[in-house]
């Protein structure tokens, strides 16, 4: 993969962990650890997967994310792989008649965060493939997340279902720290001279072009074109595009000549 010049080091959050209970294919895994890279999360935990491990498939499936796989913890029971958990919630898209908070992904991304500045240890637990976790098993979490799936046709592939909550999961990230990748390091914002020297280059193309008709509307039709302007936040260097397009338009190839100016 490409990356921008300006792009910070790759994020690996090891808070929260992913739990999956009693996983069956390891095509499936292999899946859940590349999304969990995807997203930045690279705590995988797995209780009691069905084939052996490690899994040939799962590795094939990966796709580079061998960090994820590799650090997985393999436990035989549930009491081993919550051990150290402060905070539990349980994936589910069926009601269970348990008395706990019910979240969305949304709203679980942002309890996560909420704990972890606290110092919590999360853990985000997903049930098996055919028939997801058992009553017994989601009475472990201190609240149930569910998706928000069709009623008619709820049941998601596994690592569809994490590839949700860690999308909102990262998304509940960025909304406090916007990606520095996106952030435009190439060039300031432009100035109100400046601006102005692009409005008035602009106002005076189109005045020489009779665009301005009737006169009575040239006032307002040029407030509207600054409007357009102005709502583009515009870049010192996209400020000085502009004036060259115009440039372009007006006296290069296929307009009128510097002296009909």
């Amino acid at each position: 993969m490409t990356r921008a010049r300006n792009m910070p080091p790759p994020i690996e959050e090891e808070w929260p962990a992913i739990l999956l209970v009693r996983p069956q294919m390891g095509e499936n895994i292999g899946a859940v650890a590349r999304v969990l890279l995807n997203f930045g999360l690279i705590s995988l935990r797995l209780v009691a997967p069905r084939d052996r491990w490690p899994n040939p498939k799962a590795e094939v499936v990966a796709v580079g994310a061998d960090k994820v796989l590799k650090g997985a913890r393999v436990e035989w029971s549930l009491d081993e792989a919550l051990a150290d958990a402060t905070l539990v919630i349980a994936a589910s898209a069926r009601p269970r008649g348990l008395e706990k908070p019910v979240w969305g992904p949304r709203e679980a991304a942002l309890n996560i965060r909420a704990a972890l500045a606290l110092g919590e240890k999360p853990v985000v637990m997903f049930g098996p493939e055919a028939a997801g976790m058992e009553t017994e098993e989601i009475a472990r979490a201190d609240a149930i997340m569910t998706l928000p799936v069709n009623p008619g046709f709820a049941s998601l592939n596994l690592a569809n279902a994490v590839a949700v909550f860690a999308f909102a999961y990262a998304e509940a990230r960025q909304v406090e720290d916007l990606p520095s990748w996106f952030r435009d390091s190439e060039s300031e914002p432009a100035t109100q001279e400046e601006l102005e020297k692009l409005f008035g280059h602009l106002e005076q193309e189109l005045e020489h072009g009779r665009f301005f008709h009737p006169d009575d509307k040239a006032a307002l039709m040029k407030r509207n074109l600054r409007s357009i302007f102005l709502r583009a936040r515009l870049t010192v260097q996209e400020a000085q595009t502009l004036r060259g397009v115009i440039k372009a338009l007006t006296i290069g190839r296929g307009g009128r000549k510097k002296d009909d100016l």
